[in-house]
């Protein structure tokens, strides 16, 4: 075998490689070709190695370990009226965090530029180099060009070039998702460690899936799986849908349907999902009442997804996932009552690891993917090492 340095920090950081002895024995490749990665893993601050190591308990001379201080990522969740934010170290913990409200209606040109003020003010003083940011949008995202895509409800933008707006916060790439997927994403930490295939559910103003299958997020030909939302349902037909359709799912079951059948109601302040997910967990009946019916309507249509794919486990989140206990049981009543007996033998219903810091969580990790890849490594070992990287 003949790895690549990009192959080598890849061994170091999952674990399978603590020495260049076991980077020997892993790779079977020759003394002279693991020190010449390892001395330019090191040169470039991405590993530190022996005496560096003195610090952390006792690690053998010559043991390696992954510097997680070597640069950073930027993570931007748009949602469709609040956008969280954070700068992520290599290991994807957060260094700072903050969210801006807004309308995602109004357009790119009304969003981005308060989402590149709030994340230059997290960056602050910070002098490790920034490798990625990782953003994610309601709807249909074309990763390869980083736009929306076909998405009725993003008013003004689809096809949008968002790298623009970033072009001042930092000289880094730009990795553009589903909000679904990179939910999805979220859980290649957390449940999908242990499960390899799974469909995520994001129950919040709009609904969607992202999936995972044998271990990948999947996304599909034109990066529009998991579109469940707009999916054409009998119960729902004439209703009109913000997509400009109708007889979509979302007009029974997505959070702005539930809004508008609580929004004026006496005694109920409601001008957001959230507001029906605080008043089922404080108890009020008819929230509790819309919530596990739109679970209901949901895993009517979910019950066809798990019989084609027949994942190990559901994983719930977005804003209605806050109120899991009571949403689940709508989902679970649906699901096996039309799902196939073999599909739901050994199906569990989980809610989200990371919760309301998941769409967060995904950006950075889709972020993280890019641009710790073996090929990416490779890539910034052959250009000039910036001054401040490994600081």
């Amino acid at each position: 075998m003949n790895e690549s340095a990009g192959d080598v920090l890849e061994l170091v950081r999952a674990g399978r490689a603590s020495t260049r002895s076991d980077l020997r024995r892993v790779t079977g490749m020759s003394r002279t070709a693991v020190v010449s990665r390892v001395a330019a893993l090191a040169e470039a601050g991405l590993l530190l190695v022996g005496e560096e190591l003195a610090s952390t308990g006792g690690r053998p001379p010559g043991g390696l370990i992954f510097n997680a201080d070597a640069g950073v990522v930027l993570a931007a969740a748009i949602g469709r009226s609040r956008s969280q934010l954070a700068v992520v170290d290599l290991l994807g913990r957060e260094r700072g965090s903050s969210s801006v409200d807004h309308e995602v209606g109004a357009g790119p040109e009304a969003v981005m530029p308060a989402v590149a003020t709030h994340l230059s003010e997290l960056l602050g003083q910070l002098t490790r180099p920034v490798l990625g940011i990782g953003l994610s949008l309601p709807g249909t995202v074309d990763p390869v060009r980083g736009v929306s895509v076909d998405s009725p409800v993003m008013g003004g933008w689809d096809g949008a070039d968002l790298a623009p707006y970033l072009a001042d916060v930092a000289r880094a790439p730009l990795y553009v998702g589903n909000d679904a997927d990179v939910l999805a994403r979220s859980e290649r930490l957390g449940h999908a460690v242990a499960m390899h295939d799974l469909i995520v559910l994001k129950a919040s103003t709009g609904l969607g899936l992202g999936i995972i299958a044998e271990g990948r997020v999947v996304s599909g030909h034109l990066g529009g799986a998991g579109e469940i939302g707009h999916t054409t349902v009998d119960a729902a037909h004439g209703r009109p849908c913000r997509c400009g359709d109708t007889g979509c799912l979302e007009t029974l079951a997505g959070g702005w349907a539930l809004v508008a059948r609580l929004e004026g109601r006496e005694g109920r302040h409601v001008g957001h999902v959230r507001d029906v997910v605080a008043l089922a967990l404080a108890g009020d009946p008819e929230a509790k009442a819309l919530l596990r019916e739109s679970g209901r309507q949901l895993g009517e249509v979910l019950a066809v997804a798990i019989n084609l794919l027949n994942p190990q486990a559901v994983v719930i989140g977005g804003d209605m996932g806050a109120a899991f206990d009571v949403y689940a049981a709508g989902v679970r009543e649906s699901v096996y009552a039309r799902a196939s007996a073999l599909a739901t033998r050994d199906l569990q219903f989980l809610p989200s690891t990371f919760g309301d810091r998941a769409g967060v969580v995904g950006c950075a990790a889709m972020a993280l993917d890019q641009v710790l890849s073996p090929s990416a490594i490779d890539t910034r070992l052959l250009l000039p090492v910036t001054p401040s990287f490994g600081s």
